[in-house]
């Protein structure tokens, strides 16, 4: 008679997990796949109504329960300093360029009204048409179409779907948290 058995489980904790389990909803890298193959769909693209004075969007059925939006921006209007409650995701950029102003540094989420920022957190980085990046769930940025002729165009995801987004002022290194905008406030 044969016996065979499975090895017990290790009792070591410095021991490898064994999982198989791959995480709930899409990464930062799978939603910056989308965002540029989306932002590549001259048809879609071009079915965007541009307002010359104001940002106009659609929202898209982003990969795996994601939310994502097709963004319309005319020369000039931005976002302000703004982060995403907690969501990772992606933006790449259809038509134009824009111009994104980040921080190199984790904030904290609550119990803040005011920061001073150190000296040397601040990125910035234009996109032009084609390019995109991801992001993680801390990120703080803003983000402008700083053309005076052009509209931009660009494509954004999120996972989880946005809880909530916090709003900035920013006067030099002092950093102010404004307001909390919830999802029936933008959809």
């Amino acid at each position: 008679m044969s016996v065979s058995a499975s090895p017990a489980p290790s009792s070591d904790p410095a021991a490898p997990a064994r999982t198989t389990a791959k995480p709930a909803g899409p990464s930062a890298a799978e939603l910056l796949a989308f965002v540029r193959a989306t932002a590549a769909d001259e048809t879609l693209v071009s079915s965007l109504p541009l307002d010359p004075e104001g940002r106009t969007w659609i929202r898209l059925e982003g990969p795996a329960g994601s939310e994502a939006w097709l963004i319309g921006w005319p020369p000039g209007t931005g976002t302000g300093w703004h982060d995403h409650g907690g969501s990772h995701g992606a933006f790449a950029t259809a038509a134009g360029a824009l111009k994104e102003d980040s921080l190199a540094t984790r904030l904290p989420t609550e119990g803040w009204k005011t920061l001073e920022l150190a000296e040397g957190v601040d990125r910035e980085r234009v996109l032009e048409a084609g390019d995109g990046r991801a992001f993680g769930e801390h990120h703080v940025h803003e983000v402008r179409n700083e053309s005076g002729t052009r509209h931009a165009v660009s494509v954004h995801a999120y996972y989880p779907p946005l809880p909530l987004m916090r709003r900035y002022s920013r006067t030099g290194q002092v950093l102010r948290l404004e307001e909390v905008e919830l999802p029936e406030e933008w959809q």
